[in-house]
């Protein structure tokens, strides 16, 4: 795998796997936090007063193939950060020199900061003698003239705290009347991470049979317990949807057309689920979200990235489905994010 090593680019220094086949995701290196940012108990650290939330300041660095990414993309729709913060969109194809920008290829931008032709050029820019992997999403600070945060929970969590002033007024995180508590967010959030968000990059990855097993394993037992969760809940978490249904919604949206064959998580379709299937429409329909999802970006990048995966480059066609048709998920109760200032 390919890194930043003392400000070098290098195509040869990160094992994906360890020595039992079973995919390791590498650490992000950027971890600060806006000023305001309710920083989860979990997290070691405290906001960084250099860091102010002010309109204008922060751009966000992303591509529409990665669903860390996505994460950040869909909390400034839902949140009407679009004013407030600016984005670049890289290529969905990724090679050997890593993210690049191709302001030419439909639904990508140029750098509109720094106007790089690759994104480890921010991440040297932010440190000359940076050491890591260069990932997407990234909330950069113009005004200091670094990396705020490469990390996408805590980009998540800061976009849905620190910037409250600026945005529509909906919320991502339960509030003081509800029963639900942001520590049962954070434990949703925590707990669909290792066998779903990863988990599908854990079987795709595996270059071991076992390794294999586990991660599907793991994988469809944890889908089949919220497929049964949210047969009498339209959220995850309480009556509203959160940051934790954010976090389920983007790597559910691309299991079908992706990781169902190219990462061979082909037990069962996620159309085939009684409830996750309406309710991965239910969030699709939800006002600010379709806009986010460019399906094209998705399988270009993971059909021709991926070589050890799929050495062919051919983008599978299949399956249609259709994220618009009704889900009845109403029914249940519940709230979907409604503004009630303007943006």
């Amino acid at each position: 795998m390919n890194q930043l090593v003392n400000g070098e680019w290098r195509t040869d220094t990160y094992e994906a796997t360890d020595e039992e086949g079973a995919f390791q995701r590498g650490e992000t290196t950027f971890r600060n936090w806006v000023a305001g940012s309710d920083v989860p108990d979990h997290v070691d650290a405290e906001p960084d007063e250099r860091f102010q939330p002010e309109a204008g300041r922060y751009h966000l660095y992303v591509s529409y193939a990665c669903p860390w990414a996505h994460r950040t993309l869909l909390a400034r729709s839902l949140l009407g950060l679009e004013d407030a913060i600016g984005v670049s969109v890289v290529d969905p194809y990724r090679d050997e020199d890593g993210w690049q920008f191709t302001p030419e290829k439909e639904g990508c931008t140029p750098d509109h900061l720094h106007d790089s032709d690759y994104l480890r050029e921010l991440y040297v820019e932010a440190d000359p003698d940076a050491t890591c992997r260069v990932t997407v999403p990234v909330l950069w600070d113009k005004e200091e003239e670094t990396i705020v945060n490469n990390e996408s929970r805590e980009v998540l969590r800061t976009l849905s705290t620190a910037f409250t002033g600026l945005g529509n007024g909906v919320s991502l995180l339960p509030d003081a009347d509800d029963d639900a508590t942001v520590a049962e967010v954070d434990e949703v959030i925590t707990d669909i991470y290792e066998p779903i968000n990863n988990g599908v990059y854990r079987a795709g990855f595996a270059t071991s049979q076992s390794a294999y097993d586990e991660a599907i394993d793991d994988l469809f037992d944890a889908l089949d317990r919220y497929d049964e969760r949210l047969a009498d809940q339209r959220y995850l978490v309480g009556d509203a949807l959160t940051e934790a249904d954010i976090c389920m919604f983007t790597t559910l949206i691309r299991f079908d057309q992706v990781y169902h064959t190219h990462f061979m998580c082909n037990r069962k379709f996620i159309h085939q689920y009684d409830n996750l299937w309406p309710y991965l429409r239910d969030l699709y329909q939800t006002e600010g979200v379709a806009e986010t999802v460019n399906m094209e970006h998705i399988k270009e990048h993971y059909y021709t990235t991926h070589p050890d995966v799929t050495p062919s480059g051919i983008v599978a066609r299949g399956p249609d489905l259709d994220f618009e048709a009704p889900h009845d998920r109403e029914r249940l109760g519940g709230e979907a994010p409604t503004p009630t200032a303007d943006d």
